[in-house]
């Protein structure tokens, strides 16, 4: 069946269908007491029950109000416009509005007038009266002073006498009552049928009209007896199919996609024009006849005998273990075809079909294995014979299968495949041969025609000059400056676009701040902040691994940010699942009961694509900033930035590990890993800023030079040899560099030599204090002059610098002592303001 739906199925061969056959078998295969209390077969009438957790209608939220709503827990189509008019907010409005009296809900209400008991049986008109008696009530009003002196109600309980119930229309499934008793049809009908003779179209015979004419509906109903024979069979088969694997369904959007199904004489020999038509907007319409005419499609082959594996190609949604989303309860919209003729050589394919059929595997694993034996066939079929005799199959060929597998790239045709994905395919190829030798469908394959130690592909470290995946913070900054449209025409049904965009404006917010994984964020309860004191902590679950209710250590604008959003969630009604979370799901049917990982990660990525303008943080030879790649900008991509602020912070990597949640350390040391280009390119603005003691300039010739120093001691650089060739360790006068003429400071060192500072100052009174000698004090004082000296200089050096070069040393400076950190010499540094420029 092709993609496009040529046709509902491809009869091929079995172009003239045996209609009566095909009726026999469709009427055999109908489910007895499918959906009881719902679906009447008599009136072939579906009606919604409004406590069904599979059936999309629902009570309306307003308790006084008796409509039906297509949305869990929301309000019916009149309560939502009388809300938007009202000017209330959702909670002021749901707790005090009231419908008024004269409003029409269903037409399964009925008189109100009662009497002894008996109440009357004709349908609600108006007011609360059915029409007989509205029009009795309308000629007390016009002589009431010489007939009735009270009021309605006392007309009601005193005057009025309740009527039996009238007839109910003869349409099928009509529940209106009969007001021309001879023709036994209800007011809407009579009008109908008038209207089709006054038309000059030809009428069609009254008792086919009676039957085959659409009854009077609701929201929550749908009714099959306005298809012809066949088709409400073929319908109804469809339906029943269809709801063994959908989560729910809609009435309101079958009873649309009916409409456009009347006058089909059948569905399996019916054209696209017919079920489709071309001028049809609505998705979900479309998507309902679809599913509909695939399920009869199925039907036909399986009527037939028809295997749905039997066949070269697989659709994929019949093929049930190759698609998720059938297996999983989900939609069952298309998810396409598998074509096995791209496999040339039989014995290769019929293998592999084979293999699907016996492990039935995820959609995920086949398409791995069915890549590899493409690529295979690919390969064989460029040799000599094309490989279609599987005993002239050899060792060689299997090493040329190798080799393109190492050729393999992703799906832009240009970046390679990583070498776990080529190992992967490689090893798919080899479970497929495996599997045919030990099911004897390749008795017949040559033998060197398999696995060998000399056929590996060696993993590759990852290279050491990629980026981090870390979200820059000078684009964060501009990320954040655009927060407010972060959610803007995000569809998310059930709630409200300014409550909407607040939801994913603070969930951001949280990822952002915190550094916790998308599904810890999105999965975070009610009640998730802990005070101590004026310390304030998030309560989070570590779900990666396995533990819960951990403690992170907030700031009080990340706890203000949840507060604000609490205090609104607070005033939402959501599904009853959701209940306990700080991010609630669109409704209580699906399997995760808050917000979903994948609409965050939509919701950012739109987001991110409206913003006009993102730059990165270098600049073009011409001077203007180079545009961010947005495809960098996904939820994950702000932990890493989380724990790389703290790393370039100076964050020490233990404080960082707990921070983290990490059981191993060597985790948290990746985040501190900087790129080996970037680290050059810092070295080199680095080492021309390099000043003596004396805080005069001491430019080193080479990036070589620096870096043998940089690792020295920890207030700069140091070139004593004895002590350099020692790793820093082993200073002749014991680390003392403010008096030492193989002393070389540079700004990446500035906040390490104000911490000394400021130790030394805490010394120096403790000296004073202990009455030490004069000598001491004066050692203690003359080096805290020099620090001071040293650091003045490179501060007023910085300062000269024009804007630019001003940033890129402070960026070079930020590098660096990631880089230190990295390798376990972490300085005391002080935390860098996000919300501030880096210069």
């Amino acid at each position: 069946m092709s993609g496009n739906l040529a046709r509902v199925i491809d009869l091929g061969e079995h172009a003239e269908v045996d209609l009566s056959a095909w009726t026999a078998w469709l009427k055999d295969q109908l489910i007895e007491g499918w959906r009881p209390g719902e679906w009447d077969g008599e009136t072939l009438l579906f009606t919604g029950d409004l406590e069904s957790p599979r059936t999309n209608s629902w009570h309306c939220v307003i308790d006084t109000c008796n409509a039906i709503s297509r949305i869990r827990h929301g309000w019916c189509t009149g309560c939502r416009k009388t809300y938007k008019r009202s000017g209330l907010s959702e909670l002021e409005f749901t707790s005090t509005y009231r419908p008024g009296r004269n409003r029409i809900y269903s037409h399964a209400d009925t008189c109100t007038v009662e009497r002894d008991g008996k109440r009357c049986q004709r349908e609600y008109h108006t007011t609360g009266l059915c029409r007989r008696h509205h029009t009795e009530w309308i000629k007390a009003t016009r002589v009431r002073a010489q007939l009735f002196q009270g009021t309605r109600d006392e007309w009601i309980r005193d005057v009025a006498v309740p009527f039996e119930a009238f007839p109910p229309c003869l349409i099928l499934g009509c529940p209106l009552e009969r007001t021309t008793l001879a023709g036994g049809i209800c007011r809407i009908h009579y009008r109908r049928w008038r209207a089709l003779h006054e038309s000059g179209e030809s009428v069609p015979d009254l008792e086919y009209w009676l039957r085959h004419e659409m009854p009077y509906l609701s929201v929550r109903q749908f009714s099959l007896s306005a298809l012809s024979d066949l088709a409400r069979l073929e319908v109804l088969y469809a339906l029943q199919q269809r709801d063994e694997v959908a989560p729910n369904l809609d009435p309101a959007t079958v009873r649309q996609a009916l409409a456009r199904l009347t006058g089909v004489e059948n569905l399996v020999t019916a054209v696209p024009e017919d079920l489709i038509p071309a001028e049809l907007r609505q998705r979900n319409i479309a998507t309902m006849i679809r599913d509909l005419g695939w399920e009869v499609a199925q039907g036909y082959e399986r009527f037939l005998g028809i295997d749905p594996t039997d066949k070269l190609v697989w659709d994929k949604k019949a093929t049930v273990f190759l698609s998720p989303s059938r297996r999983e309860g989900k939609s069952t919209g298309r998810v396409g075809s598998v074509d096995f003729t791209v496999v040339t050589q039989p014995w290769l394919r019929e293998t592999v079909m084979e293999w699907a059929r016996s492990t039935r595997p995820t959609s995920k694993r086949f398409k791995t294995h069915l890549t590899a034996c493409t690529i295979a066939s690919k390969v064989l079929s460029r040799q000599p014979g094309g490989g279609l005799d599987p005993d002239a199959v050899r060792f060689a060929d299997m090493t040329l299968v190798v080799e393109a597998m190492k050729k393999l790239q992703q799906a832009d045709g240009v970046t390679p495949l990583g070498s776990k994905s080529q190992r992967d395919t490689l090893a798919a190829l080899y479970t497929i041969l495996e599997f045919g030798r030990s099911a004897g469908l390749l008795d017949t394959l040559h033998g060197t025609f398999a696995r060998h130690s000399s056929h590996r592909i060696v993993v590759e470290e990852s290279n050491e000059d990629e980026i981090g995946k870390a979200v820059p913070e000078s684009v964060i900054r501009q990320l954040d400056a655009q927060l407010g449209t972060m959610g803007r025409g995000f569809p998310y049904t059930g709630y409200e676009p300014d409550v909407i965009e607040a939801m994913f404006q603070t969930a951001y917010q949280v990822m952002r701040d915190t550094g916790r994984r998308p599904n810890e964020v999105v999965g975070l309860k009610r009640g998730s902040l802990e005070f101590d004191g004026d310390d304030c902590f998030l309560v989070w679950n570590n779900r990666k691994g396995k533990r819960n209710r951990r403690r992170l250590p907030i700031d009080k604008d990340t706890v203000e940010i949840i507060q604000v959003w609490e205090e609104r969630r607070d005033g939402l009604t959501v599904p009853a699942a959701s209940r306990p979370y700080l991010f609630p799901a669109i409704t209580g049917l699906g399997r995760v009961a808050h917000l979903t990982t994948n609409n965050f990660s939509r919701a950012l990525r739109q987001w991110a694509d409206s913003i006009e303008e993102i730059h990165s943080e270098g600049t073009a030879r011409d001077g203007r900033p180079i545009p961010f790649d947005r495809s960098k900008i996904y939820p994950y991509a702000f932990r890493h930035s989380y724990a790389q602020r703290h790393a370039d912070a100076g964050t020490p990597i233990d404080v960082l590990k707990e921070l983290m949640d990490h059981r191993s350390a060597d985790t948290t040391a990746r985040y501190y890993k900087v790129s080996l280009k970037r680290k050059q390119e810092a070295v080199k603005a680095m080492r021309l800023r390099v000043v003596d003691r004396h805080g005069n300039p001491a430019p080193m010739a080479s990036n070589s030079a620096y870096e043998r120093r940089s690792v020295a001691v920890p207030f700069g650089g140091c070139t004593e040899p004895s002590n350099v060739k020692a790793g820093g360790q082993s200073c002749p006068i014991r680390f003392q560099c403010a008096g030492c003429g193989f002393y070389r400071p540079d700004p990446s060192y500035l906040a390490a030599i104000e911490d000394q500072i400021r130790d030394l100052k805490a010394d120096k009174e403790t000296a004073l204090a202990m009455d030490t000698d004069e000598f001491v004090v004066r050692n203690i004082q003359d080096q805290i002059d020099s620090f001071k000296k040293v650091a003045a200089n490179m501060r007023e050096e910085i300062e000269a610098l024009p804007e630019q070069e001003r940033e890129e040393l402070m960026e070079s400076v930020k590098i660096l002592r990631k880089s230190r950190a990295a390798r376990g010499r972490m300085l005391p540094l002080t935390v860098i303001n996000r919300n501030e420029s880096s210069a």
